[in-house]
């Protein structure tokens, strides 16, 4: 009997990173160890789905997967890795695998699956598999030979000498991944120079592609220099930390919630979709706009009892509301084919019309107002739209129901939230991002695409992996880092329907 058990579709990942990524000759269970150092760098627990055997897959045993009971090589080389694999599993699930085997592969099968299907999502066939691997599993882990703070903020003095301002640190501050100097000019008028300066200071850093940012400090003479740190210092913001601070404000909850991410500092920042009204979401491929997609999700299935919201998932692409569709809740529709979501599109705007007359004889100007009176029980309904740019190119007409939907939607209680990797002005037309106040902008690779997106450039010089810029209607751009939500973070929050 087996121990290990895979899918078919794990078997493809498996037969892919040997012949196309790796291209040499390995056994399969080569890439079964690099799928659980994979899986085992993620905090978050894997679905206990990932557990149950599939058939048309594979089947591994220990001593393929762990070198049980191989003891040490000719050459004198340790080949038993299991103790060793069972401490690690014990650790990351805080409990004692040891004492109990078949729970142990259990864990070693969701781990392994796990680290294969996060794979199939972060590599593509024609990229490079070893600089993959150093990036997810090494990059993070690398020891810092570089300056040490004292000799870093040096060095930011005199890259503001460069650029001719005169300054001292007075104070400096880490978030997630940035450092936020405060410095105190020795003229005021010098901010100009800062703030025309800052390529060349980002220069000076070497800092390459990444920026630094500006901030306001609400103090004289005293500005902020937010400075990204080496990528090996960063901490992640979990899932958990996201509920954490749903549980705190659940008293306090109105509305439609949303917790996009932290500050530049680490504080977490909300706001409420129904006063914004609609939302759009854009980076480039890999900037996490789809984990960014996740988070806002849970925030509104954990926040927002079951009777106060329904969700229209719209997925042309079948991969990342895959999860949702499986949950079997009445309150979350989700839609994969285009020319259905266009059709559905249609009904909403018809919806939309007739709620506006149930408004208007119930005497309200909005939903919010009828619900806070008792007058009204219609629940909110927030789109999402996964991919808007395949949904417009391929029924046109789904843009004109978009349209008319962000033009009057927000009264009767219907928000949109549209996310996309192509921000130009094919996929955003003036009349929908004009309708749209509200945008989230990833990391881009161009300026003219920050621009379509924030009416400012500036998103080209984030760090990546869920690094945001942030313009709510009505204020001040932010900057934010995402939280990490995990597949197995989606469908822990499903089975329990959130908590309400």
């Amino acid at each position: 009997m087996a121990d290990i058990y895979t899918s078919k579709e794990d078997e493809a990942t498996i037969s892919d990173i040997l012949f196309k990524g790796l291209r040499v000759k390995a056994p399969k269970w080569t890439v079964l160890r690099l799928a659980l150092a994979h899986s085992l760098k993620m905090p978050s627990a894997p679905d206990v789905d990932l557990e149950r055997g599939v058939a048309g897959g594979g089947e591994y045993d220990l001593q393929q997967v762990s070198g049980e009971n191989q003891g040490r090589s000719s050459a004198g080389q340790q080949q038993d890795y299991t103790d060793a694999i069972c401490g690690l599993l014990s650790v990351h699930a805080n409990q004692d695998l040891f004492a109990n085997k078949a729970e142990f592969r259990l864990h070693l099968q969701r781990h392994i699956r796990r680290g294969l299907r996060e794979f199939r999502r972060g590599w593509r066939e024609g990229h490079d598999f070893y600089q993959f691997l150093y990036q997810e599993l090494c990059a993070a882990a690398e020891r810092e030979t570089g300056q040490k703070e004292s000799d870093f903020a040096a060095l930011l003095i005199d890259a503001l000498r460069e650029i001719a301002v005169q300054g001292e640190i007075i104070a400096a501050q880490n978030g997630p991944r940035i450092t936020r100097y405060q410095i105190r000019l020795e003229d005021p008028n010098h901010l100009d120079r800062v703030r025309r300066g800052l390529e060349k200071i980002a220069f000076t850093l070497g800092l390459q592609k990444q920026g630094v940012f500006l901030a306001e400090t609400g103090m004289p003479k005293i500005i902020g220099l937010d400075v990204p740190r080496p990528r090996s210092t960063w901490h992640s913001v979990t899932c958990q930390q996201l509920l954490g601070w749903i549980d705190k404000e659940a008293a306090e909850t109105v509305g439609l919630p949303l917790w996009p991410g932290v500050s530049v500092t680490g504080e977490p920042v909300s706001f409420d979709l129904s006063q914004q009204p609609h939302l759009l979401v854009a980076g480039t491929t890999g900037s996490g706009k789809s984990i960014c997609l996740h988070s806002l999700l849970i925030s509104l299935l954990v926040a927002v009892p079951g009777d106060r919201l329904n969700l229209l998932l719209i997925d042309p692409k079948k991969v990342e509301f895959a999860p949702y569709g499986k949950a079997n809740s009445k309150r979350i529709e989700v839609i994969t084919d285009i020319f259905a979501a266009s059709s559905r599109l249609a009904k909403l705007v018809e919806e939309m019309e007739a709620r506006t007359s149930i408004l208007e004889r119930a005497g309200v100007r909005d939903l919010a107002e009828g619900r806070r009176k008792g007058l009204l029980t219609l629940p909110y309904i927030v789109v999402f739209v996964e991919e808007l740019a395949d949904l417009v190119m391929q029924a046109p007409e789904a843009e004109e129901h978009l349209i008319r939907l962000a033009q009057k939607a927000r009264a009767s209680g219907i928000h949109l939230i549209l996310a996309t990797q192509r921000p130009d002005a094919r996929t955003l037309n003036g009349l929908l991002r004009s309708n749209i106040p509200s945008r989230i902008a990833l990391t881009v690779q161009k300026a003219t695409e920050s621009k379509i997106i924030l009416d400012e450039t500036g998103a080209e010089r984030l760090t990546g992996s869920g690094d945001m810029l942030v313009r709510l209607s009505g204020q001040t751009i932010i900057r934010l880092h995402g939280v990490l939500v995990t597949q197995d973070d989606s469908a822990a929050v499903l089975r329990g329907e959130g908590r309400n």
